[in-house]
């Protein structure tokens, strides 16, 4: 079956589940959402955190959030098994896993006063368990923002004008800073000066495409990755601390236009283009690679399901939901727009970067050959590149035009992951008794320095993030399903339908841990002592969790049946 067929099959099953899964059996049956609750960003509203949003703007800033460089990693490796399976697993995974985990997440911070995960799992299943669930989610969210760090320096840094690396893509600097300053600027007008939304919104986006357009005569270069780095961390800090209307939300709302821009002409051009598959369908023993079952899973990470997303849910989204009613479009369907984006990095690493198998089998003829993180997003942007070329777009301004929007997706979760990490050291602060650690400043501090340890930090000459990155996918995934596991035990504690979220918990849980075992084993032979030693305590994170729940399920159970009726 060509790609274009099975495209068209993929969009109609997003909407299909959207309107009878997400709408119908979840938000009604399961959840029972009701308007007439009010939500946190209205009972707690600060303007600071809280802050009642337009379901459009918070979608906007929702889905730029989740969206980041993942999701066009992960599925751009996992085709070295093949397109079919990774194919099943970005769709079929987030329509029955990945956007039941968001939505959920979503839920049910609403309903704890928009606290996060951690905190929540406190009151679900015990006081312990938080303080194990906000130690998971440190490193994960650290880890991750201080490789997103590196790998933008990296896109960023051309030292040298005449011999610009091909990874490199200094066309996008001048878009990426100048769409801070028209975001604080359209901040600052709505609501300092109460002018109206959709007007700004307009006039930003048209200055936003035209700062693209500048950055390809105007590429900044003379500046090394280092530099950068510090670069990224200041503003991590700006935009932890600043009130979420003054920048974040506009400029995610600005970016998730352009996101939305950037993938209806990558689909448009995919069209166009109508390439047929140069991958092969399935590829079951790539040489090197770990075995397709349960890493499949674990390598395309966000692009199906991912622990981060119920962090943005719970962290910064469920702070500014309007009305319960808001949840399936913002939750669920967030999720579906991160589908599509693994989507397209699936057609473009089999079917537009590469015109030939040949072409294809040279570069991912081996697992260490295709597994560079600079690497994968460099035959992203060649593919989509070539897709938006076919609608008569220059292919540098094409190239350029996608490098920006890769910069966009990955300074989006910087922002929102530092804010996040900010939330979950006051968390910290909280359980252990330590007060200081909840002033806003003195917790980005820190969060800050965290993701710089793993974007600075060496660890056998490589930084410490790009040492412990194969960690990311299982521990991404580990967070997912122990906050698909605290929804469940949630729903069972109401007497609510808990199959929906029982079913994606232990496949996830059961991929997860059989994964990370597997790589503790293999880090121990190969002498990767603090890979395995990492690992090996997350890992023991996990099974308290785990274990933690299991015994509170088995008293609800047991409170279940005492409360019964008597059936004689």
């Amino acid at each position: 079956m060509s790609p274009v067929v099975i495209t068209i099959l993929v969009l109609s099953l997003y909407l299909v589940f959207y309107r009878f899964y997400a709408r119908g059996i979840l938000a009604k049956r399961v959840f029972a959402l009701s308007d007439a609750q009010p939500t946190p960003a209205h009972t707690l509203r600060d303007d600071v955190d809280y802050l009642p949003s337009n379901k459009y703007v918070l979608f906007g800033h929702h889905y730029a959030s989740i969206a980041g460089l993942a999701p066009m990693l992960g599925p751009a490796i996992a085709v070295i098994w093949g397109w079919f399976p990774a194919l099943c697993w970005v769709v079929l995974g987030t329509l029955l896993v990945g956007a039941v985990h968001d939505f959920s997440a979503l839920v049910l911070s609403i309903r704890h006063n928009g606290q996060s995960m951690g905190s929540i799992s406190r009151d679900v299943i015990s006081p312990r368990t938080r303080l194990l669930f906000l130690l998971v989610i440190f490193f994960l969210v650290a880890l991750a923002m201080g490789v997103f760090v590196l790998v933008i320096s990296g896109l960023f840094a051309a030292p040298d004008p005449a011999h610009i690396p091909a990874t490199a893509h200094p066309e996008a600097v001048f878009p990426t800073y100048a769409l801070m300053l028209i975001a604080m600027l359209i901040g600052y007008l709505i609501y300092r000066k109460n002018m109206p939304l959709w007007p700004l919104i307009g006039v930003g986006f048209v200055l936003m495409l035209l700062t693209t357009w500048i950055g390809l005569y105007l590429p900044v270069t003379g500046v090394s990755a280092s530099t950068w780095s510090w670069t990224l961390l200041v503003y991590a800090f700006a935009a932890s601390v600043l009130p979420v209307w003054l920048l974040l939300q506009p400029r995610d709302f600005l970016n998730s236009l352009l996101l939305y821009l950037a993938m209806f002409c990558m689909l448009a051009g995919f069209f166009v283009m109508s390439p047929q598959w140069v991958a092969p369908a399935i590829n079951m023993h790539p040489e090197g690679a770990p075995p397709m079952l349960p890493f499949l899973f674990i390598v395309i990470a966000c692009g199906a399901i991912s622990g981060f997303h119920g962090m943005v849910a719970s962290g910064t989204t469920a702070k500014q939901l309007d009305k319960e009613s808001d949840a399936p479009f913002v939750g669920y369907v967030g999720m579906i727009g991160e589908s599509l984006l693994a989507l397209l990095a699936v057609l473009a690493t089999t079917a537009g970067a590469f015109t030939t198998h040949e072409q294809w089998a040279s570069f991912y003829g081996s697992w260490h050959q295709a597994a560079g993180l600079h690497q994968k997003l460099a035959v992203f942007i060649q593919g989509n590149g070539q897709f938006v070329h076919q609608l008569g777009v220059p292919l540098d301004v094409a190239m350029a035009f996608i490098s920006v929007v890769v910069v966009a997706f990955a300074m989006t979760s910087v922002d929102t992951g530092t804010r996040l990490l900010r939330f979950n050291i006051e968390e910290i602060g909280d359980a252990i008794g330590l007060k200081v650690l909840s002033n806003r400043y003195v917790a980005t501090l820190l969060a800050v320095a965290a993701i710089g340890f793993f974007a600075f930090f060496k660890v056998n000459g490589k930084p410490a993030g790009l040492f412990l990155w194969t960690l990311f996918g299982t521990t991404n995934q580990i967070l997912a399903g122990l906050t698909l596991l605290t929804v469940t035990i949630y729903l069972y504690r109401k007497r609510k339908p808990v199959l929906y979220t029982l079913l994606p918990m232990l496949l996830v849980l059961g991929a997860t841990i059989s994964g990370m075992v597997m790589g503790i084993v293999k880090a121990v032979g190969k002498d990767q002592w603090a890979v395995a030693t990492v690992g090996g305590v997350i890992l023991a994170l996990a099974l308290w969790v785990l274990f933690e729940a299991c015994v509170v399920a088995w008293r609800i159970r047991t409170e279940h049946r005492q409360m019964a009726p008597d059936s004689g």
